[in-house]
């Protein structure tokens, strides 16, 4: 008996009415393989292991998607991921997914060309950004090989670690080369934990705060920072007065910013240098002192209280990309 007109045709009944000519190019079967990731709270990059297959510049595969998953424990308000792309591919760079409230769930999904085996499929790392050892415990000490103890120091793509002073600019200014990470000397003009500062992971998202010169961002992952946000505290913040500038791979400069305020492009780019001035206020005349004071002042409460909301454990998720 033939269907009725109104009759639901399935996929395999499709292949089975259409002649293989006129099917031949409409349906392309992947080979598709999905896995749930438990995360505890906190901020982390998952990105492709070295040695993974590069995807086909035809059809982008191999492909890799991180999403929340459907059900209840992929717990949207408590997860955000942020990638490259709008539409959520990874590409053979990195996402960012914070949990705020853990634990809870991404679903990880790999698309191949059919036929592929399972172990050609890309290989994935996932590396805790806080509160990880081995990411945000290295300071930026070493000295150069004809000049004092850097002050700063910046992770740059695909030329390393680059130390600098305040009052320099530390990266590739118009390169498009981004900086994927920072540290700022506790062993300078300013004591020890009297300096944090933050990276800029994506519109109102932030790192956690660091300090005593420890290590903010990432290495080798291509995952570049958006900006920075640095502050003193204690005695270095009633001696000196801390501004910093930025400059961003669209061609964009911010800057200088006061302490305290995060640096970013309007269109969120990723960072490609930056500048941080330590001005002593014995230097500054009565009147800037006065009015850099009155601001630091008015802002205080209300930053902290943004900071806070950026990192805190309950904390709305964001959708994603950046």
């Amino acid at each position: 008996m033939p269907p009725a007109d109104n009759a639901v045709q399935t996929l395999s009944d499709a292949k089975e009415a259409v002649p293989a000519p006129a099917a031949a190019g409409r349906i392309t079967e992947l080979r598709v393989s999905a896995n749930l990731m438990t995360l505890e709270t906190g901020v982390y990059c998952v990105f492709p292991a070295p040695g993974s297959p590069s995807p086909d510049l035809e059809n982008g595969l191999p492909g890799v998607r991180i999403t929340r998953c459907p059900g209840a424990s992929g717990r949207p308000e408590a997860v955000s991921i942020s990638t490259f792309r709008d539409d959520g591919w990874l590409d053979n760079t990195a996402a960012l997914v914070r949990v705020t409230d853990g634990p809870a769930q991404v679903l990880v999904t790999i698309y191949q060309v059919a036929g592929q085996p399972g172990e050609n499929a890309p290989r994935l790392q996932v590396l805790r950004l806080a509160g990880d050892p081995s990411v945000a415990g290295s300071q930026p000490s070493v000295a150069t090989a004809n000049g004092p103890e850097p002050d700063v120091m910046a992770h740059i793509q695909g030329s390393g670690d680059v130390p600098g002073q305040f009052g320099e600019w530390i990266g590739n200014r118009g390169s498009r080369t981004w900086i994927e990470g920072f540290g700022i000397s506790d062993k300078g003009p300013i004591g020890p934990g009297t300096v944090e500062y933050q990276g800029v992971l994506g519109r109102g998202w932030l790192s956690p705060w660091v300090e005593n010169g420890k290590f903010c961002g990432s290495r080798g992952m291509a995952l570049p920072l958006l900006g920075l946000n640095v502050r003193l505290k204690g005695a270095a913040a009633k001696e000196y007065t801390i501004r910093y500038s930025a400059t961003f791979i669209d061609g964009s400069a911010v800057g200088p910013v006061d302490s305290g305020l995060a640096c970013e492009a309007p269109g969120l780019a990723a960072m490609e240098s930056f500048l941080i001035e330590l001005v002593p206020k014995a230097e500054q005349s009565g009147s800037d002192r006065a009015a850099t004071d009155a601001a630091a002042s008015e802002r205080s409460v209300p930053h902290r209280q943004a900071a806070s909301r950026a990192t805190a454990p309950k904390a709305p998720a964001r959708s994603g990309r950046h």
